[in-house]
């Protein structure tokens, strides 16, 4: 065979279309992994944010802690302004704040009970209206993903699932939250609490 000048056998050509698939398809396969890998960090960073914001809240809660005993929806006194979970079912924690802002000067108080629960592997907020006898209102999810939950109070160096309330001390140093998060783990946090 004759070659001309300038030109490319047809074998050329085929081995070059070879190479560029070759380029191309490993191209393609970088490309996929690169946007998959985006798809998985975008979401370990809303997971993130998620607990960041969670442990603001709690943090803002705790640190905003009131000493004032407050009635249960049924109408029965709680025995502590700031408590764990005493039977399944009740809130994880409860508490009593203060620093709810009143800009509009409606008939409410400066103080609120807000309240923690483990709903469907599902960490809710709910804060009250108002302090006896109200229902809490609307949920506000907090995380998405808690399978265990453990809430310990720190008075005096030692760490129990309550504590003694008294006139000088009507609440905690510290609070102990431990709970299990999906694709996170066991994540361990303490929070100060007001002095009240």
């Amino acid at each position: 065979m004759r070659r001309a000048r300038g030109g490319f056998t047809l074998v050329e050509v085929l081995v070059a279309l070879a190479v560029f698939a070759l380029i191309a398809a490993a191209g393609a396969l970088v490309l996929a992994r690169t946007i998959d890998t985006r798809f998985i960090v975008h979401e370990h960073a809303e997971r993130i944010a998620e607990l960041q914001r969670m442990r603001a809240l709690l943090k803002a809660d705790l640190a905003q802690a009131a000493p004032r005993r407050t009635r249960a929806p049924t109408g029965r006194p709680l025995p502590r302004a700031l408590m764990g979970q005493t039977v399944p079912g009740d809130p994880v924690l409860t508490l009593v704040r203060a620093g709810w802002s009143n800009p509009d000067g409606a008939a409410r108080p400066g103080l609120q009970r807000v309240e923690y629960r483990v709903v469907e592997n599902r960490l809710e907020r709910r804060a009250s209206t108002y302090l006896d006898g109200a229902r809490a209102g609307p949920p506000q999810v907090l995380y998405r993903g808690v399978s265990d939950v453990a809430v310990t109070f720190i008075q005096d160096g030692s760490e129990a699932p309550a504590f003694l309330s008294s006139r000088d001390r009507p609440l905690p140093q510290a609070v102990r939250i431990v709970m299990t998060l999906d694709g996170l783990g066991r994540v361990d946090q303490l929070f100060a609490v007001s002095a009240g």
